[in-house]
């Protein structure tokens, strides 16, 4: 599901510390409710944001990390 520009705007977004500040190619998370707010980095406030239960956002991380 993509969120309302509203709740994108206030959420508490964070970036993996491994990724540090030079690099913008990231994903950024935020929990919301029960659930994980996506985001590319690169494009802030202009990404598209989607929402993941933690489930989907567990295997998420576990496919990226086996790529």
């Amino acid at each position: 599901m993509i969120v309302n520009q509203e709740i994108h705007q206030r959420a508490d977004w964070r970036k993996s510390t491994r990724s540090g500040d030079s690099n913008p190619n990231c994903v950024e998370l935020a929990p919301v409710a029960g659930s994980f707010l996506v985001r590319d980095s690169k494009l802030s406030d202009e990404s598209p944001v989607f929402s993941l239960s933690q489930t989907d956002l567990t295997g998420l991380l576990r496919t990226a990390g086996n790529a």
